[in-house]
């Protein structure tokens, strides 16, 4: 049976560092490398194998989860507060927080956070981006209300947010000044940045 190997991984933006530790918590290999994909396919081909991988549940957490997990016995993530309970320590840096989650994944300490599957990640991303569009439409079709009320626009507010009366109403109402005419013209109608969002 071949002995497993612990990676701690400290992750960020533009960096991650590893440690790569064998079952007696040996250091077999240390580092940092830069957080792209390449670089990781350089660097999982210099892994001794099989090896299981663990790191803190961050921003960047989900991609780098998703590409090593094919090629690792296992890869968890760790709960950020849980952890730092279990290793907190006077001395911290990105070598030492690797080491550390290293030691927790071979010694069965890693307090192990839910990782959703990545369709379900896809889909709450879409949705989160989604329910942003709708936010900022409503907010500037409120806007555009307020505006057109304070020039004494007649107007429908239920059709406000359609295309093709919002560009009729710039073009065919007298009482929208030029101004106000040449401020949104060129722009899209409020309420339409979430129509291709609204239909998925």
């Amino acid at each position: 049976m071949e002995s497993m190997y612990y990676i701690g991984l400290d992750v960020h933006k533009k960096t991650i560092s590893y440690c790569v530790k064998d079952g007696s918590g040996r250091v077999h290999d240390e580092g940092t490398i830069p957080a792209t994909r390449a670089e990781l396919d350089r660097w999982m081909k210099t892994l001794p194998q099989p090896w299981t991988a663990a790191m803190e549940a961050t921003l960047f957490t989900g991609w780098i989860y998703d590409y090593l997990l094919p090629h690792a016995a296992a890869v968890k993530v760790a709960h950020p507060l849980m952890l730092l309970a279990i290793a907190a320590s006077k001395k911290k840096n990105d070598r030492i927080d690797a080491s550390k989650i290293a030691d927790c994944l071979r010694c069965d300490f890693l307090p192990e956070s839910y990782m959703a599957s990545t369709q379900i990640r896809e889909r709450r991303r879409t949705l989160r981006y989604r329910n942003l569009l709708v936010r900022q439409a409503v907010q500037l079709k409120n806007k555009i209300s307020g505006l057109l009320m304070e020039a004494g626009v007649s107007y429908n507010k239920q059709k406000l947010h359609r295309i093709a009366y919002f560009d009729e109403l710039l073009r065919t109402d007298a009482e929208i000044g030029e101004g106000l005419r040449t401020s949104y013209e060129p722009r899209r109608a409020p309420g339409d940045m979430g129509t291709d969002y609204s239909r998925q």
